[in-house]
């Protein structure tokens, strides 16, 4: 019953649009008291209208059983699917209401994205960084040119459809790479998995985007310049960026979190004003960044971290309350969006189906990221990772692996491909399908999965005073040893 009146809802939401266009084009014959005129509010009024879809729809699927087999953004795809298909029904323009990649980099990403910097565990993050920062880096650039590299082979011998340089395929290899952090944020907290595994898969999928838009955007470049006419300084240039945009960003977001720790510290007298600054100046980090071409996604993530330890002695706790609730209402609207507009995308964009090219992308997305997950944990254990006490067993391992879901940042890297690529559709149906199989096949069995290999799941305990007062104590004593013999290691990046 719930699913018809779902469905009801979207057949009339579609009829609706349908026929606020037709009467928009209408010129009145004579003077009116009422007119109805949806173009001076149509964008708003459109931006409205998903917003109360997207949550209906979910408090839909939350009130049903299904939601407890089926993670929600599986469940949203599909009700942007079936929104696609009634659009389409009623010839309304899909292009409207299509993703495209400016308005999810611009407007939805954003609060998503400070949502988990902000709200980042900074504790359990520094105390796993090396591994974070592996996966993040090391992991990315290996699944980059190890299925690169794999397709360009099979590409050589004459098996796809469509033909693509060795630049194309790289931007392509890129950008189906970015383990996104939407898709992770929606799984593994419905599975509620244990902190270090969650710091972890979480932490890769956060910081990896920043690497995989470097390389997207080096290779990007460079199929745009052409393989005959690149030069060893731009080779070097593209090297160089790398760094360059990933540590620029994480420094933008740095500053703006020193401004806005700096600003709210003087709002003690308009407290109302502290908000505002606590949600406009990251939002400029993130869009100073992306107008210098740094790293956006680093810079409001690092901001949100650093703000927040801060911004917290600067403001009541009513404020407090008031900024956590906004920010998790934001991000989690706009997260319903995204996943609502990816299954629209999939009925408005061009697509050109490869089998082949398809299967094999999934298997070598699928083959790579054990091989370097399994590497990169057999060093870490060996080695240490940051983390001395904990080491990654093989279900740990294994959750890791099965854990790189793709998502709407791959998508809207896809769309942002230029026109002058040929195999731009191609590489777009590819990403779609490869999104698919992760948030649906894998979200779907990573639940029964975690049950089936008895993984330790979050404790949900609030500690005692004892235990605050001796963590606090700890990392004070610990911090203050770093600083006496010169060093700042990970227990001076907690304090701070």
């Amino acid at each position: 019953m719930q699913y018809l009146r779902l469905y009801l809802l979207l057949l009339c939401y579609g009829i609706v649009a349908e026929q606020i266009e037709d009467h928009a084009n209408e010129q009145p014959a004579d003077f009116q008291i009422l007119r109805f005129n949806f173009r001076n509010v149509q964008a708003p009024y459109v931006i409205a209208l998903w917003l109360v879809v997207a949550a209906l729809a979910k408090i839909a699927f939350n009130l049903s059983r299904l939601s407890h087999y089926v993670p929600d953004s599986a469940l949203l795809i599909v009700v942007g699917i079936l929104l696609g298909l009634l659009l389409h029904k009623t010839q309304t323009d899909l292009d409207y209401y299509s993703l495209d990649s400016h308005t999810f980099f611009l407007y939805l990403l954003p609060p998503i994205i400070f949502d988990a910097g902000y709200f980042m565990p900074n504790r359990a993050l520094f105390e796993s960084i090396r591994s974070v920062l592996l996966f993040a880096i090391i992991g990315t650039i290996w699944n980059t040119f190890a299925i690169g590299i794999s397709l360009l082979i099979m590409s050589n011998y004459g098996l796809f459809s469509m033909s693509f340089t060795t630049f194309e395929i790289f931007v392509f290899s890129a950008l189906i790479s970015a383990v996104d952090p939407v898709a992770v944020i929606a799984v593994f907290e419905e599975i509620n998995v244990n902190e270090f595994l969650f710091i972890n898969v979480f932490g890769e999928a956060l910081f990896n985007d920043g690497v995989t838009v470097v390389l997207y955007q080096m290779f990007k470049a460079f199929a745009i310049i052409g393989s005959d006419n690149l030069t060893i300084g731009d080779y070097a240039s593209g090297s160089v960026s790398f760094i360059v945009v990933a540590v620029g960003g994480a420094f933008i977001g740095v500053f703006f979190a020193f401004i806005t720790s700096l600003v709210t510290k003087y709002t003690q007298g308009v407290r109302i004003l502290a908000p505002v600054f606590i949600f406009t100046l990251p939002y400029l980090a993130y869009l100073t960044a992306e107008m210098i071409s740094l790293s956006s996604i680093i810079a409001i993530a690092v901001c949100g971290m650093v703000m927040k330890m801060y911004v917290k002695g600067n403001i009541s706790h009513a404020a407090a309350n008031s900024v956590k609730y906004f920010t998790k209402m934001v991000a989690q609207s706009t997260e319903i969006v995204i996943f609502m507009f990816l299954g629209l995308s999939t009925i408005s964009s061009d697509h050109h189906w490869d089998t082949l090219f398809v299967i094999s992308t999934l298997v070598f997305c699928l083959l790579y990221r054990i091989i370097g997950v399994v590497a990169q944990c057999y060093l870490l254990n060996k080695f240490g990772n940051g983390n001395q006490s904990k080491e990654f067993s093989k279900v740990d391992q294994f959750i890791l692996s099965y854990g790189g879901l793709r998502g709407a940042i791959a998508f809207g890297l896809a769309a942002s491909i230029p026109v002058s690529i040929v195999a731009k559709p191609m590489f777009v149906t590819t990403t779609i399908a490869v999104i698919y199989f992760t948030v649906f096949l894998q979200g779907i069995t990573i639940r029964p999965l975690v049950q089936l290999l008895k993984i330790k799941t979050k404790e949900e305990r609030i500690p005692t005073m004892a235990e605050t007062v001796y963590m606090k104590y700890l990392d004070y004593m610990m911090s203050g040893v770093e600083d006496i013999a010169g060093q700042r290691g990970t227990y001076s990046f907690v304090e701070e």
